[in-house]
C-alpha cells in the first residue's frame, strides 16, 4: 500500500462546481481514500475579480452534496501570498531566478520577433545574467526562474506515460509580477509543497504547466510529486464540454433530480473503468480506483446513460436514503417549499414513504419522482390534465358513481380489499377492470397516469380518496 497519500483538488471559485472538476475531485477522493490518504482542499482564489465567499460556498456545497469529504479546512491560495513571495525572493538569492526589467511593451516586442522568424514566442532573457545596478530608473522588476535552456524535462505521468518537453521551447517563467503579485505557476508549486501533496490529478489541458511547474521544483530542490493528468470531459458531439451541452455544474444536475450516488458512479465511469462493470458502489469505486484503469482518450458526457444510471439507483436505493435526497432536491427547486410544507404536515409524512415503493419504480429522476407523487398534496377540486379530462366522460362519471358506495362500505382498507371492490365493481357491470380503474385514476390523481391505483387508494386513505371520487361522480 502506497503510504502518507496526499491529494488535493484544487477548483477556482467561478460560481459552481463545474462537472468536469467534480469528476477530477472524485478521482482524487477515491484514489486517497482507497490509500487510506488524505485529500485537501485549496481554493485557487488569486483572481479577486472572480472571486467571492458566495462562489466558494457554492463549491463546498456540489462536493457536499456528491458526498465527497475533504481533510481540514479549505485553503486559500490567495492567503498564502506572502509566503510566495518569500520564495521568488529567496530563488533570485540563490541564482535559481533573477529580475527582469523588461516592460510590458519590450516583452510583446520580442514575442513578435520571435513569431516572424518562426520561433517559439518566448522572453529572450534580456536581463538573465544582467546586474540590477544596469536596471533603468522607475521601473518595478519582475521575478523571472532562470530555466535551463538545454536538454528536455520529462514529466513521468501515471496515464499519459512518459511526456518530453525541449528546454529551448520553454520560457523564463514569469514567477513574481512587477506589481509584488505571485503568478499561478509559482503559487500552485509553493501549496502543493507547504500542503505535502504527494500525487496531482488533475485534466490533462494541465500536461504543459506539469512541465513548467516541474522546472521549479527542480529549481527548489524539492521532490516532484506523482502527476496524472486525465482526459477532459466532451460532449455527445466530441467538442469539449461547456453549456450549450446542457447543465454543467453540480448545482444544475442536482435540480434536475439526479441523485448524488448515480452520479458518482457515472462520473467515476467517464475515462475510468473496472473490466465491463457499469454499476458500482462507492465502497467497489474505492477498493477498484487506480491510474492504470483511466483511459487516455476524452470521456463523452451521455444524458441518456446517466438518465438510465440514475432510474437503476432510484429503484435500488433505500427509502431512507431515497427521502433524504428528495427532501435536498425540494429545497432547491420551484414549488418544492410548498411541498415540504405539506410533508411537515400531520401524517404527511408516513403517507409520502408508504407511496415511495410505488413511486420510485416509475421515476428515473427526483423531478419525475416529485411529478408522480403530487397526487399526495394537490387540494381539492383537483385540476386535471388533458388525458384526465377525456377519462372522465359521462359513462365513466356513471361508473364511478357505482364504485363510490363499494369503496364506502369497506370496513378494512388496504390496496387488497380496494382491488377486491372495484374488481367486484367491473364484474357486475360487465366492464374490463380498465374501464373502471381509469376513471379511478383521473378522478384520485388528476393525471392520465399514475403509481398502481390500489397503491393510491391505500395511501389516500379512505376518507380521502372518497371525497375526491365523489368530487367527480355522477
Amino acid at each position: 500500500m502506497t503510504k502518507n497519500v496526499v491529494t488535493r483538488f484544487a477548483p477556482s471559485p467561478t460560481g459552481y462546481l463545474h462537472i468536469g472538476g467534480a469528476r477530477t475531485a472524485l478521482f482524487n477522493w477515491l484514489y486517497a481514500k482507497r490509500h487510506g490518504g488524505k485529500m485537501l482542499l485549496r481554493i485557487e482564489d488569486t483572481d479577486r475579480s472572480r472571486s467571492s465567499e458566495e462562489a466558494v460556498d457554492a463549491l463546498l456545497d456540489g462536493l457536499t452534496w456528491l458526498g465527497m469529504d475533504w481533510d481540514g479546512e479549505p485553503i486559500s491560495q490567495y492567503g498564502n501570498a506572502d509566503r510566495h513571495r518569500e520564495v521568488a525572493e529567496q530563488m533570485v538569492k540563490d541564482g535559481t531566478a533573477y529580475y527582469c526589467y523588461s516592460t510590458p511593451e519590450e516583452v510583446n516586442a520580442m514575442r513578435e520577433k520571435a513569431r516572424a522568424e518562426s520561433r517559439p514566442p518566448r522572453y529572450d532573457g534580456t536581463w538573465r545574467e544582467r546586474d540590477a545596478s544596469q536596471a533603468p530608473a522607475g521601473i518595478s522588476p519582475a521575478v523571472r526562474l532562470k530555466a535551463p535552456q538545454d536538454g528536455e524535462t520529462i514529466v513521468q505521468d501515471e496515464v499519459q506515460g512518459t511526456v518530453k518537453f525541449p528546454n529551448k521551447d520553454m520560457d523564463d517563467l514569469v514567477l513574481l509580477r512587477s506589481d509584488g503579485n505571485p503568478t499561478y505557476m509559482l503559487a500552485v508549486v509553493v501549496d502543493d509543497h507547504d500542503m505535502g501533496v504527494t500525487h496531482i490529478v488533475r485534466g490533462d489541458d494541465h500536461l504543459t504547466n506539469a512541465a513548467r511547474q516541474a522546472l521549479i521544483y527542480n529549481a527548489l530542490n524539492w521532490e516532484v510529486p506523482v502527476m496524472a493528468h486525465i482526459p477532459l470531459i466532451y460532449g455527445p458531439d466530441g467538442a469539449k464540454l461547456s453549456k450549450r451541452h446542457g447543465a454543467i455544474g453540480a448545482e444544475a444536475y442536482r435540480a434536475m433530480g439526479y441523485l448524488p450516488s448515480a452520479m458518482r458512479n457515472y462520473l467515476a465511469r467517464l475515462g475510468w473503468s473496472h473490466g465491463d462493470d457499469e454499476i458500482f458502489s462507492t465502497e467497489q469505486m474505492i477498493e477498484w480506483f487506480g491510474f492504470d484503469a483511466i483511459g487516455k482518450s476524452p470521456s463523452r458526457f451521455d444524458f441518456k446513460k446517466l438518465e438510465n444510471l440514475n432510474a437503476h439507483y432510484m429503484r435500488s436505493e433505500g427509502d431512507d436514503s431515497l427521502m433524504k435526497d428528495f427532501l435536498v432536491y425540494l429545497m432547491d427547486v420551484e414549488g418544492g417549499m410548498d411541498v415540504m410544507r405539506w410533508i411537515s404536515g400531520d401524517g404527511n409524512i408516513d403517507k409520502l414513504v408508504a407511496a415511495l415503493p410505488g413511486l420510485k419504480e416509475r421515476a428515473k429522476t427526483l423531478v419525475e419522482l416529485q411529478e408522480s407523487a403530487r397526487y399526495l398534496w394537490v387540494q381539492r377540486p383537483l385540476d386535471l390534465d388533458e388525458k384526465a379530462e377525456k377519462l372522465l366522460s359521462e359513462e365513466a362519471r356513471a361508473v364511478l358513481g357505482k364504485v363510490l358506495p363499494k369503496l364506502e362500505s369497506l370496513e378494512e382498507w388496504t390496496a387488497q380489499t380496494t382491488d377486491a371492490a372495484v374488481r367486484e365493481v367491473a364484474e357486475a357491470e360487465e366492464l374490463k377492470l380498465g374501464k373502471v380503474a381509469q376513471p379511478l385514476r383521473a378522478a384520485l390523481t388528476g393525471r392520465g397516469t399514475s403509481p398502481g391505483i390500489f397503491d393510491v387508494l391505500e395511501v389516500l386513505g379512505k376518507e380521502e380518496s372518497c371525497a375526491r371520487i365523489r368530487d367527480f361522480a355522477a
